[in-house]
């Protein structure tokens, strides 16, 4: 184990524990105190194994203590899916290291990936409610609010970025600059909006009536969709017996019922369906906008090279926070990734604004 890996281990030990301290079913955060233990016990085999007193093992990361507080305000369901791509990746990682070393695959590369399931199997006497709700937990995690508004922010400050050096390069006149930037803004802005609302309402029609089929079924064949349900709680490792005994549980509640039929056979959560098109609409418009301003501001009160030299400076520590924040998903070194979202988007605003100086000596000429 690397120093690095260390590290993800003692991260992934200190998440789990919170995840424990912050859960409200007791079988659930007994699962999460668990592997808080198995994360932690492989930090303690490295240490003794390295001859690392315990007490001088570095604490948890910057990385983990902001997931936890982005946890905190957005839902620790956050948590939960950066947990389970960390266990992905760890086991992808073992996977790769055995092929090159021409080592045997066993299997065991992925258990952590599904000893969450296994742990919650070996509480004896998991209820449907349970495992529905923490396949719920599983199946709505990962941050994917969080991760479209950096990525939307991201669009907004790159792309107006381009614009407004390209339209600074072909004139000298502050206005033109000015309005070139606020009019790139809200172009940009309602076209994301416009995007979204489609997308999020389309979809939400589309899921609606599959949904409505589903619950028909449902009413029709309760018999067949209660085997249907067994069926599922069987191929994710639960026993015959107790698949059953699950399903006939779960089926005296139908919209549980439903809402598992709905997410495992169609792909479908529902819970997020109950978005609002609007919200998300005005969501992208803010978070485009939050980007495409940092660019512009130096034009409202400077002129020429000053605003230009401002409007890069703005420009490029956006753009370094921004490749900061996606290693909070992709676990990847904080500085590589804000200097590189640096240099592509410099270079991309270098080549708008030398096209745009080309296209003012022309004009000139």
């Amino acid at each position: 184990m690397s120093l690095k890996n260390l590290q993800t281990e003692i991260d992934a030990s200190w998440l789990y524990q919170k995840l424990a301290e912050n859960e409200e079913d007791a079988t659930i955060a007994n699962v999460f105190r668990q592997m808080s233990e198995i994360e932690n016990s492989h930090v303690l085999a490295f240490a003794a194994r390295e001859k690392i007193d315990a007490a001088k093992l570095p604490p948890p990361s910057w990385r983990a203590r902001t997931i936890n507080r982005i946890g905190r305000i957005f839902g620790y369901e956050y948590v939960l899916g950066v947990l389970m791509d960390t266990e992905k990746s760890i086991s992808n990682a073992m996977i790769v290291a055995k092929k090159k070393n021409k080592k045997e695959i066993t299997g065991s590369e992925t258990y952590h990936v599904k000893i969450l399931r296994s742990l919650l199997e070996q509480e004896g006497r998991v209820t449907g409610a349970q495992f529905t709700r923490f396949e719920k937990k599983h199946r709505s995690v990962g941050g994917n609010a969080i991760r479209a508004g950096v990525l939307g922010g991201n669009d907004g400050l790159v792309s107006n970025f381009s614009l407004v050096m390209g339209i600074a390069g072909a004139t000298t006149g502050q206005d033109t600059v000015l309005m070139a930037g606020l009019a790139g803004l809200l172009a940009g802005a309602l076209s994301m909006a416009l995007g979204e609302w489609i997308s999020v309402k389309s979809s939400q029609e589309l899921y609606e009536n599959q949904m409505q089929l589903e619950m028909e079924e449902l009413e029709t064949n309760p018999e067949g969709e209660r085997r249907e349900i067994a069926l599922i709680y069987m191929a994710k490792g639960i026993p015959e017996e107790q698949a059953h005994e699950m399903a006939t549980e779960i089926l005296k509640n139908k919209d549980h019922a439903h809402e598992l039929l709905v997410r495992e056979e169609l792909g479908i959560n529902a819970e997020e369906l109950k978005g609002s098109a609007v919200e998300a609409a005005l969501y992208s418009f803010g978070l485009f906008a939050v980007g495409a301003i940092i660019p512009v501001i130096p034009f409202f009160f400077l002129t020429g090279m000053n605003a230009i030299w401002l409007s890069v400076t703005f420009s490029a520590i956006g753009l370094f926070l921004i490749g900061a924040a996606i290693t909070l998903f992709t676990g990847k070194n904080l500085w590589f990734s804000g200097f590189r979202q640096v240099l592509f988007g410099l270079a991309a605003a270098a080549i708008t604004f030398g096209i745009g100086k080309l296209i003012g000596v022309s004009l000139a000429g």
